[in-house]
């Protein structure tokens, strides 16, 4: 078979784009206990990856990425248990509702509603940069409803777990380290939930893959290799950069590439069919 560079340059390119994004992404996970999907979510999405696509993708780096956190988190005894076992049902039954519903609806209005709801962590994300946080254990209340919520939004949005459940929980005045600890070894059992059901997806037609299988490979590929390696150095960098400026940082990223992304999805949104079947409902 002949040499052909540009075939070559097609696959190199998204392996050694998504590899930084994934070095990029873990590296503020890991030291935040937040981001990886969000940013992930973002950079795929802005690079024309449909949104159930770009969730599956996600999710299925993160199978590894999240199991390797997990372990390192129950060695170190920051898992608080109970939290645990309210969590883990409930985030796995709203991650397998969220990979059924984004891949049952026009995909223009869940892209819609996918960088509404990424701009919204973007804001949530940068406001967390200024509160200070309280020192006391987690606790179990609202625990079930918020797994459901944060699993639902994870997997239809690509990325949220961890800013939506543990902002949350921190937002109360919980201890970071329990509730980083926890909330990022129940995501393990979250995203293998959300990777079945986007598999089960893909295996009966509901979920169809679009693009050059080489390049998205490449992709996955790069973000699961960025990820891997990041993940030793993050507990360097949380003692080198403040976690306000990453946090900020992040936010202040993620706002910025939704608004684009909001920009450029308009006119499709205008010329989605139901956009004009509901403007046409109401005009009648």
């Amino acid at each position: 078979m002949p040499f052909d560079p540009e075939q070559v340059f097609a696959l190199v390119a998204p392996l050694t784009l998504f590899l930084g994004i994934g070095f990029l992404a873990q590296l503020i996970d890991g030291s935040l206990g937040m981001a990886y999907g969000v940013i992930s979510s973002t950079a795929l999405l802005t690079f024309g990856v449909p949104p159930a696509q770009a969730s599956a993708m996600i999710h299925a780096a993160e199978c590894v990425t999240t199991a390797a956190s997990g372990t390192s988190h129950i060695a170190h005894r920051n898992v608080d248990w109970a939290l645990f076992w309210r969590l883990a049902p409930a985030g796995i039954a709203g991650g397998v509702l969220g990979a059924y519903v984004i891949t049952s609806f026009d995909q223009a209005l869940v892209k819609a509603f996918v960088v509404a709801y990424l701009a919204v962590l973007g804001v949530v994300i940068f406001l967390r940069a200024f509160r200070e946080l309280a020192d006391r254990e987690p606790q179990v209340k609202h625990a079930i409803p918020l797994g459901v919520v944060g699993g639902f939004l994870d997997a239809s949005g690509g990325g949220g777990w961890g800013p939506i459940v543990a902002t949350t929980l921190m937002g109360r005045g919980h201890t970071p380290r329990f509730v980083i600890g926890t909330v990022n070894t129940v995501e393990f059992f979250v995203t293998m939930a959300i990777s079945i059901a986007f598999i089960w997806a893909i295996l009966t037609g509901r979920l169809v893959v679009a693009g050059g299988l080489g390049q998205l490979g490449m992709a996955l590929l790069g973000l699961l290799v960025g990820g891997v390696l990041a993940a030793p150095l993050a507990g360097r960098v949380t003692k080198i950069v403040p976690a306000r400026f990453l946090m900020g940082a992040v936010g202040a990223l993620v706002i910025a590439l939704s608004i684009w992304q909001g920009v450029e999805l308009w006119p499709r949104l205008l010329q989605s069919p139901t956009t004009a079947f509901v403007t046409g409902w109401l005009v009648s």
